[in-house]
């Protein structure tokens, strides 16, 4: 007796039910003539993941039960195929000041047009980027339906995301009768977490003693990223088969019953490592980011320094040459290398190039400021001045053609406000918001070593990594004129922004008490210039968005 499975990794897109229902529907007929009997899609695959303050709409919500009745109507004629599709239920009792929740989080099962089961998820995640109680009712009880044709059916135990973090939900199905375990998930992306997964379910299928079956959402939504990465495993944790990463895939794993049990068998996709799953992250999110929200293409500034390398690198494998422009900006204290080694970038992956100097309008700005800063030093207003500059220019282009303009600062400079208030920080998307400087140079190391997407080998000069990073907005600046070494930033901000680490442990563990003092500070005082940043992707399990909520005002030395 064999069930042949079929795990509908799909990239949807949220708040197009008509779309995503379109979609499930062809995914389900193609796996049906593949002998699929059993189909399952993401988390929440009719809406998208995830929709936010959409759930508190009712029209929202009417919407999808709308959608879930016509994938329903549209397999009616496929006999014995059961679909599984994430979907929003019931709705709320709303005023200004209280909310009552009655909606959940919902997945059901379809079967020659019916509704056959609908079951509520019970765990509701409320942490990192999670919000899900403000959304939804934590569900109950049990779903085990039944799958496949006549004589060879199996008995399926249905968990949403968050129910096979614990070890409850899947025992309940176990006992309600279940042989297999189908779990549907729409969990972002940060570097480790599908190994994280695949752990995590291996404890889940030894606890319970059944066969699992992981099926992911794929694709970007705003700041966050899903991998894919759906996955199956035997009841003794043996990896069954394993989707590819970062594309939509159908992965058809074949349930067969053996003496020894219920067996399951897939293809595997190979293992990556985190400089892989990073970029693809990168180019995924800018690609959705660009094309769900209908950009024609992307503009940026382009410095001759490794940030902006970088992120012209990652948007020309999200989006083709044609769809990218870069532009150079030189100002009095441009170095010419910078200005040869951006031409000669942008020649390699060749996307448009411009120089427009900022010189005469630096000067206009000067003059014009002359009288109020008359008797003062240059300082950091002049070099803003510039970045300012830079940012009205890129604006005005993004105004008149309709591209977006990318931002490149990365998280080091996010997390120490070495960034320019509508300068640098001027634009549409931050692609790199949630990449550390020191990680910023070896993915472009990286990625001249490999060429993913066949856009070039080598595409950044190697000038571009190996030169003191500077802004370039005075005379010799480098970067470690106003930062400690990166590798020490680095290390403190990971342990102190990402892990929560306080000042007394940080200076415990051998970091220098100058340089903690100095960089917990600088976060501190730059959150004001956060909050007004572009929306970024998230990379880490703690990104400056959704997962980090300080107050601007605060007096606590944490």
């Amino acid at each position: 007796m064999t069930l042949k499975i079929c795990v509908a990794q799909l990239n949807l897109v949220v708040g197009d039910m008509t779309g995503n229902a379109e979609k499930i529907v062809a995914a389900a007929r193609s796996a049906y003539q593949q002998g699929a009997r059993l189909v399952l899609t993401p988390e929440l695959s009719i809406c998208g993941y995830a929709a936010e303050d959409l759930f508190l709409r009712q029209a929202f919500t009417d919407a999808c039960d709308d959608a879930v009745k016509a994938v329903a109507l549209a397999l009616a004629d496929l006999k014995d195929l059961s679909v599984v599709v994430g979907h929003p239920t019931g709705g709320d009792q709303r005023t200004r000041s209280v909310a009552v929740q009655s909606r959940f989080n919902s997945a059901s099962v379809l079967c020659e047009g019916q509704v056959v089961a609908t079951y509520a998820k019970r765990e509701l995640p409320n942490y990192q980027v999670f919000d899900e109680r403000r959304y939804f009712r934590p569900g109950q009880g049990v779903c085990v339906f039944e799958a496949g044709e006549p004589g060879e059916r199996i008995q399926v135990g249905l968990l949403i995301c968050e129910d096979a973090w614990f070890e409850r939900p899947a025992l309940d199905a176990a006992q309600a009768g279940a042989e297999l375990l189908a779990v549907i998930n729409a969990s972002p992306f940060h570097v480790g977490k599908g190994k994280e997964r695949e752990q995590m379910m291996r404890q889940r299928v030894l606890s319970c003693g059944l066969p699992l079956v992981y099926a992911h959402l794929v694709g970007g939504q705003d700041e966050v990223v899903f991998e894919g990465h759906s996955f199956a495993l035997n009841a003794d944790g043996s990896l069954a088969g394993r989707a590819p990463s970062f594309v939509e895939d159908s992965l058809l794993v074949e349930a067969s019953q053996t003496p020894a049990g219920l067996q399951l068998l897939a293809t595997v996709a190979p293992e990556r490592t985190p400089e892989a799953d990073l970029w693809d992250a990168l180019v995924l999110g800018v690609h959705d980011y660009i094309g769900k929200n209908g950009f024609p293409g992307v503009l940026l500034g382009l410095s001759g320094g490794i940030d902006s390398a970088l992120v012209l690198a990652i948007a020309v494998d999200a989006l083709g040459r044609d769809r990218v422009r870069a532009v150079m900006m030189p100002s009095p204290y441009t170095a010419d290398i910078s200005w040869i080694d951006a031409r000669d970038m942008a020649n390699r992956l060749g996307v448009r190039y411009d120089e427009l100097s900022i010189v005469p309008e630096f000067e206009a700005f000067k003059a014009t400021l002359s009288g109020e800063f008359k008797g003062l030093a240059e300082d950091a207003t002049e070099e803003n001045l510039q970045a300012r500059i830079r940012g009205t220019l890129l604006m005005a282009l993004s105004n008149k053609f309709g591209s977006i303009v990318l931002t490149t600062g990365n998280k080091s400079e996010m997390a120490t406000g070495y960034c320019t208030l509508y300068g640098d920080m001027a634009g549409g998307f931050a692609v790199i918001k949630d990449l550390a400087k020191t990680t910023v140079f070896r993915l472009a190391r990286w990625r001249n070593a490999h060429d993913p997407y066949g856009t070039g080998q080598a595409p950044i000069p190697e000038r571009i990594i190996t030169r003191p990073p500077s802004a370039e907005l005075r005379p010799d600046q480098t970067d470690q004129d106003s930062l400690p070494p990166y590798e020490v930033l680095d290390a403190i901000l990971e342990r102190y922004m990402e892990n929560d680490e306080s000042i007394e442990q940080l200076i415990a563990a051998g970091f220098a008490s100058a340089d903690v003092e100095r960089v917990t500070r600088l976060i501190k005082i730059n959150e004001y210039k956060r909050r007004q940043s572009p929306v970024g992707i998230r990379l880490t399990h703690r990104s400056f968005g959704k997962d980090w909520r300080y107050p601007i005002t605060s007096r606590f030395r944490a």
